[in-house]
């Protein structure tokens, strides 16, 4: 009897010590979850504000060309196009 009780107490105890290893690991699982979170809400503010700077650096580029007396038509028409490209985008941000 002594061996029986012996075996079920070392299993009971070897249960337990999986059972934390589990929790342990899940709970590892969680802050990866997490952390993997952050870091794609991250890459997409810093690709919001590589695109502003891009838009923003167009216009600079643009505004330099008016200052430069190179064909003004030319640069309304661009202008213009910009403006569309930036309706357009808020249009869809207020749909989502």
């Amino acid at each position: 009897m002594f061996d029986f009780e012996t075996s079920v107490t070392g299993i009971e105890f070897k249960v337990r010590q999986l059972a934390d290893e589990v929790m342990r690991l899940r709970q590892l699982v969680r802050e990866g979850d997490d952390r993997c979170r952050e870091l794609e809400e991250a890459l997409k503010n810093k690709e919001t504000i590589i695109n502003n700077l891009k838009e923003e650096n167009k216009l600079i580029r643009l505004g330099n060309r008016l200052t430069e007396g190179n064909d003004s038509a030319e640069l309304k028409l661009k202008i213009n196009q910009m403006i569309r490209t930036i309706d357009k985008s808020l249009e869809i941000l207020r749909r989502e």
